[in-house]
């Protein structure tokens, strides 16, 4: 018989604002939201729970995260600091498993099926875990146990902050059945409004729901879909997670009309992107350009070539002519981004570098996956 594995999946709890708190104990209990300033034209990185309960969230644009809390205390990430936690929460791993995949900045997944210490019972690694995090850097985080890395993140979102869930195989149909399709991770909030519109609202109504008829709505993803309903993922927890695309956004204090200032955006884009690819060792073949209007409507726009890429007057030219055949005459816009894909790595498969998973700096540009 097959060996049931053991999956953890751990997530800070509102991560960059917990450790903003943690250093400003003054602030406890209050709803403090980091990313830009207030009224600006910048967004929520995260928030605490008690900014959230003004239904405020990551991505949110901070004039309107003001609009909903107008108490709300807005600053900005200490990255230093975050950096520093989330070393110190990694080698608390590994301490416990060397099969530690990070998903990003603040959370991973961990395979205990044969871990350090012998343990047999996982739940009993994840309360541990937990305890040590807290002792060593005064900050929760929740964790989810299963048999496989879907389960596993399901149960880590179940009951934050400071939770922890078990989802054993016994559970996870009635689980699975019962969860808002909003929930469920990989369904993306575009996703999410369709199924709703064909009347998937939970697990269940997914469930009933053929693999045809799901392809047919959604593609290939569809495929993914029927079986995470299902409590299927084969996936393992890998220790080499490879970077997929690198993106650089800015969005402006005001919108602008002026192309010659857009031009300029994506040229310092460009330059920022071309570093970071060539301090990291590894081209690109796909650059994106990605335009949101004043009215917040956004576009994209992607060019493949057959020679891989990392310079920025490279990224400048196919920028440039993306935008100018994208753009309307009179167009306002608000933000402007570019992004690199299909990645070729100049180094072996177990040299490759993880790059920060997030990185803001002080003229509102964000690096991310």
């Amino acid at each position: 018989m097959e060996e049931v594995r053991k999956i953890i999946h751990v997530d800070m709890d509102a991560f960059f604002a917990a450790v903003y708190i943690r250093d400003h104990p003054e602030l406890k209990g209050k709803p403090v939201i980091c990313g830009g300033p207030a009224q600006s034209r910048g967004v929520v990185s995260t928030c605490s729970y008690e900014a959230r309960k003004y239904g405020i969230h990551s991505a949110m644009p901070s004039f309107k995260a003001h609009r909903l809390c107008p108490q709300g205390i807005f600053v900005k990430p200490d990255f230093a600091a975050i950096r520093k936690a989330s070393q110190q929460i990694r080698e608390i791993f590994y301490e416990y498993t060397d099969l530690v995949e990070p998903v990003s900045i603040d959370e991973a997944y961990l395979d205990v099926t044969d871990n350090n210490l012998k343990e047999p019972i996982a739940t009993n690694i994840a309360r541990a875990i937990k305890q040590k995090i807290f002792a060593r850097t005064r900050l929760t985080a929740s964790a989810g146990v299963s048999y496989n890395k879907f389960l596993a993140k399901i149960g880590s979102e179940l009951n934050k902050p400071d939770g922890l869930a078990v989802i054993p195989p016994s559970r996870a149909e009635d689980i699975l059945n019962n969860l808002p399709i909003g929930k469920f991770h990989g369904i993306g909030r575009a996703s999410e409004r369709k199924m709703i519109s064909l009347g998937i609202l939970r697990g269940k109504d997914l469930k009933e729901r053929s693999l045809n008829e799901l392809i047919r709505h959604f593609g290939k993803v569809g495929n993914f879909y029927y079986h995470i309903v299902r409590g299927i993922d084969q996936r393992e927890v890998s220790t080499h997670r490879t970077r997929k695309s690198l993106g650089c956004e800015k969005t402006f204090s005001r919108d602008i009309s002026d192309v010659e200032e857009m031009l300029e955006a994506i040229n310092r884009i460009a330059e920022k992107i071309s570093a970071k690819m060539q301090e990291n060792k590894f081209k690109a073949k796909t650059l994106t350009v990605k335009i949101k209007y004043a009215n917040f409507d956004a576009v994209s726009r992607s060019k493949t070539l057959n020679e891989a890429f990392n310079k920025s007057d490279i990224m400048h030219h196919l920028g440039r002519k993306m935008l100018l055949e994208t753009i309307g005459p009179d167009c306002k816009i608000r933000l402007l981004g570019l992004s690199v894909s299909s990645l070729e790595w100049q180094e072996k498969e177990h040299c490759r570098q993880q790059l920060l998973e997030f990185y803001l700096d002080q003229e509102g540009y964000e690096l991310e996956d």
